[in-house]
């Protein structure tokens, strides 16, 4: 079958919206998605710095969502024909951290999810002189009208939900949110700090709100400031003079918990030093230059760990996050503006400029 997709030709070009021919049914456990909407990640645009570790031509995307129309024969995997499915992160399903209940943690989660997907021969999409295009961005490649994913990505949501708006929860928001939810267990009379006001670090704001914590971001931008104050947080600019010192005195001695999304090695430092004794720093952005912790930092039992997809089982806190929404507690949708397929290059150049917190690209026939 053929159909539009978002073609990311080279590590400095623009994306070109391209036809494209997938040449493959849905095998055993497969499913074949039709987008209703994809958000645009960072993670996505990551991939013109990776030097060359992911492959080009390739259609990215791993925020999807969408409707089934059609399935692999096999097994029946709870998933058909029909429904609405939320799809984020593949992973294996059979090495000891997934049995675990740690499936961000896979075995095999880069060459599954960040270097082009299962390799096949013959290649399964494809431009339309045949050439090949690297697919499974992250088991999906979602920028585009249809996508053939494992239904270990897709999770399953009510009909009567805004599909083509759903897609962040499967990534961005899975990770802020997650990061405070689940490694943190953050609740009532718990206090965390949010370094960077972007998608995860609001979805994250939100999150800690909903459990009841006291929550303080730090951010350059005022919008985003004013963003993090409006969803429940204590806003201090990133110059501020003694940032650890102002920390400490709004959570009462320090923070128990800091989430970094800036890969910041000066920030991360000043959030180390803003825990109280046996605190938790949790990274989710790769860091692009050393690390280099200052003297005390990790005195008095503080400790500092990487948290990727938010520790999520997809299945299990993509529900409770919606539940959290139309409770009025997790207003994600607030951060959202959307774009037509065709216009992923402004979507991402309004994203690097930092005005617009979450792009969520819509196929043209169905934004049109």
């Amino acid at each position: 079958m053929r159909f539009q997709a978002a073609v990311l030709r080279s590590y400095d070009a623009p994306f070109t919206l391209e036809e494209v021919e997938l040449r493959a049914e849905p095998a055993a456990g497969e499913l074949l998605v039709e987008i209703a909407g994809t958000g645009m990640c960072r993670t996505d645009l990551a991939v013109r710095r990776s030097a060359g570790r992911s492959p080009v031509p390739a259609v990215l995307g791993h925020e999807g969502a969408g409707t089934v129309v059609r399935t692999g024969d096999g097994p029946d995997t709870g998933i058909g024909v029909g429904d609405h499915v939320v799809l984020s992160f593949d992973s294996c399903g059979h090495c000891p951290t997934c049995r675990g209940a740690a499936p961000a943690y896979c075995d095999s989660f880069a060459s599954l999810n960040l270097f082009g997907g299962r390799g096949e021969k013959p290649a399964r999409l494809t431009d339309t002189s045949g050439n090949a295009l690297a697919p499974r961005w992250f088991g999906q490649s979602s920028f585009a009208e249809y996508a053939l994913v494992p239904a270990r990505n897709a999770v399953r949501v009510d009909p009567a939900l805004p599909l083509e708006l759903l897609g962040p929860l499967g990534c961005g928001a899975l990770t802020g949110a997650g990061a405070v939810l689940n490694t943190f267990e953050a609740g009532p009379g718990d206090t965390l700090v949010v370094l960077g006001a972007g998608a995860v670090g609001l979805t994250a704001v939100m999150a800690a709100t909903a459990a009841g914590a006291l929550t303080v971001a730090v951010d350059r931008h005022p919008e985003r400031l004013a963003a993090a104050e409006r969803f429940g947080a204590i806003a201090l600019p990133a110059a501020s003079p003694d940032l650890p010192e102002r920390i400490h005195r709004l959570t009462d001695g320090g923070a128990r918990y800091a989430l970094d999304t800036t890969a910041s090695p000066p920030l991360i430092n000043q959030a180390l030093h803003a825990l109280r004794p046996t605190g938790s720093l949790g990274l989710v952005a790769r860091l692009h230059t050393p690390l280099t912790l200052e003297p005390g930092t990790l005195d008095r039992g503080r400790s500092v760990r990487h948290i990727c997809e938010g520790d999520a089982v997809p299945a299990l806190l993509i529900p409770r996050l919606i539940a959290l929404w139309r409770a009025g507690r997790f207003p994600f949708d607030e951060l959202i503006r959307t774009y037509p397929l065709s216009g992923i290059n402004e979507a991402e150049r309004d994203c690097d400029a930092g005005r617009v917190v979450k792009p969520v690209l819509l196929p043209d026939k169905a934004s049109g």
